[in-house]
């Protein structure tokens, strides 16, 4: 079997087609790597059925994110899947190197579901008692509902943190660590967020009005993968911003400034951007359906956005 050639898996009744190299390369030693190796063909012709796809009776929901994972080296999943399932996969599939990561995930998913949320004061006073907000983690930390609003978080690590219906109006959080953090349907109104980290971070239903996301030294918000399903952002000031692959499903974009942002592969549909400024944006490969634009642009213009 060619390194290249492409083959199809019917995991759990669902289909999966990638390259021989994709399933051997990464983790050379794990099952998937063996039964596709030149030497170690396990298949025999019973083992695939009718259309010719090899069966594996696993589940397809948890078998999908250690298949991103063999293709792009990023543990990427949807915040509806157990990370426990993805985890009993892994250790079937033998894919070792993602064991340790799910396994920090799923202690401190443990920990900040086991802590009482803080509050305003728990954080005000640790913010007295630090001498930079640096050195500040909150990875992992249970802040639900707790109001956040107004204070100087800069550069602080919120890493997997629960920060969910958090009030965080007019916070400064730039500079932040907020990968995979939970802000769903948390009020970011008029937040500086300069320089932020949020691969992968959680802020469906989010409103963000009026945020700052651009940093006038040029350090570019990472917020590749976020989840922006629905969120509000009218009004902000988006440029440069990385939002590649990011879920803004029926987001409200309205009147942003969105120049050289790169939405590569972004989900914009029924996403609102009527008045919005798109110059030099990367829209390459998005899922544009049903998405309002008003492209105050001219045609030399056009053709250097949508590309």
């Amino acid at each position: 079997m060619d390194n290249n050639e492409w083959v199809t898996l019917n995991i759990g009744g669902k289909y999966f087609t990638t390259s021989k190299k994709t399933l051997t390369m990464t983790e050379p030693q794990s099952m998937l790597a063996r039964m596709f190796s030149d030497d170690n063909n396990l298949f025999c012709p019973s083992s695939r059925d009718k259309n010719g796809a090899y069966l594996i009776d696993r589940s397809p929901k948890y078998f999908e994110p250690i298949l991103n994972y063999l293709r792009c080296g990023q543990l990427l999943y949807d915040k509806h899947i157990n990370p426990e399932g993805i985890l009993a996969e892994a250790r079937f599939f033998g894919i070792e190197s993602i064991v340790p990561m799910l396994e920090s995930i799923l202690n401190d998913t443990r920990e900040s579901r086991d802590q009482a949320p803080l509050s305003r004061r728990d954080v005000v006073d640790t913010l007295i008692r630090s001498s930079t907000s640096e050195t500040l983690r909150f990875q992992g930390v249970n802040l639900a509902g707790a109001d956040l609003s107004k204070l100087d978080l800069r550069s602080i690590n919120f890493k997997y943190a629960n920060m969910q219906r958090c009030n965080l109006t007019g916070a400064n959080l730039s500079w932040c660590c907020l990968e995979r953090a939970d802000l769903s349907h948390a009020i970011l109104d008029n937040a500086q967020l300069l320089g932020v980290r949020g691969l992968r971070a959680i802020m469906e239903g989010a409103s963000m009005k009026n945020c700052n996301f651009k940093d006038p030294a040029g350090i570019r918000t990472n917020l590749e993968g976020v989840n922006l399903k629905g969120a509000c952002l009218e009004d902000s000031d988006m440029g440069s911003v990385n939002l590649r692959i990011a879920n803004c499903k029926n987001a409200n974009l309205k009147n942003c400034d969105l120049r050289a942002a790169v939405l590569a592969g972004a989900d914009l549909e029924n996403c609102d951007l009527s008045g919005s400024d798109l110059h030099e944006a990367n829209l390459r490969g998005a899922n544009l359906k049903d998405a309002a634009f008003e492209l105050m642009l001219t045609p030399l213009h056009m053709s250097q956005t949508i590309r």
